[in-house]
């Protein structure tokens, strides 16, 4: 069963602060990735899985991300 960003990361043990910096980006990123404002890149999603020993199918990309395609293609 696949859960959101933010539960992947609460059940790691991190707080947002935390994982931002283990990731290598600010608290603002992280959370705009787990509200769906904006998404990781790739390398930033296994890291972010990585982090939270998970993989990508086991933490929910949001919607609105998984069914738009990447602006430069429109």
């Amino acid at each position: 069963m696949a859960i959101t960003m933010k539960a992947a990361r609460l059940n790691a043990g991190y707080t947002q602060a935390q994982a931002a910096k283990k990731l290598g980006v600010n608290a603002t990123t992280l959370c705009n990735w787990e509200t769906g404002k904006t998404a990781p890149s790739i390398v930033q999603w296994f890291a972010l899985c990585s982090l939270y020993g998970m993989t990508i199918g086991d933490i929910l990309i949001p919607t609105e991300f998984s069914l738009t395609e990447p602006e430069e293609s429109r």
